[in-house]
């Protein structure tokens, strides 16, 4: 691709931010005081981080810096749902594409998730991250609608409800561009 091609392209994505949900003082005041309340409930013990690819780096990034308990990283990829549409019949799917690299038996266990809406995949996660025997687990997430949840999923650490709209920025993109914004805007498709 040439470069005045590259420069077209990027200014494409550029023209689709619409309006800021969040700016990057009101995320970084958020992520400070979530890193705050963690640091504080796992005084004396050490946390494994684990973050679920790609949206969620920005946000573990900021996050682990603001933690001041000893942790470690870890991160696992998922494929998105799947729809099967044999027989008349809508299946959804979940397959981890990329595991743990540590074992979490007896670990304090904290996912970190960028934004929750349905809970579904969460859901699958949790399910198969209890399997594994882990001291405690809980979930930190930046952005969540709990207004679309299908299932009953507790998050313990919560940044901000936001509507039901579609967003790019600080780690959320569209068609894999836009994540490296410093804010959280909207998406403006058109008509």
């Amino acid at each position: 691709m040439e470069t005045g091609q590259e420069g077209e392209l990027s200014g494409y994505y550029r023209d689709l931010v619409g309006r800021k949900l969040l700016d990057e003082e009101t995320i970084a005041a958020k992520v400070s005081e979530l890193g705050r309340r963690i640091s504080a409930d796992y005084r004396g013990r050490e946390l494994l981080l684990l973050s679920i690819l790609k949206g969620a780096v920005f946000f573990l990034a900021d996050l682990a810096r603001e933690i001041t308990v000893p942790l470690n990283i870890d991160f696992i990829a998922i494929s998105s749902y799947r729809r099967d549409r044999r027989r008349g019949q809508e299946t959804r799917r979940v397959r981890f594409l990329k595991d743990l690299d540590q074992d979490i038996e007896g670990r304090d266990l904290l996912i970190v998730e960028d934004i929750i809406d349905t809970g579904l995949t969460l859901n699958y996660i949790v399910q198969n991250l209890w399997l594994r025997n882990p001291a405690s687990l809980e979930v930190a997430t930046l952005l969540d609608r709990p207004y679309r949840r299908l299932v009953d999923l507790p998050v313990k650490y919560q940044g901000f409800q936001v509507p039901d709209e579609f967003i790019v920025g600080y780690g959320f993109d569209y068609r894999q561009q836009l994540r490296n914004l410093p804010y959280i805007a909207v998406l403006e498709l058109g008509p």
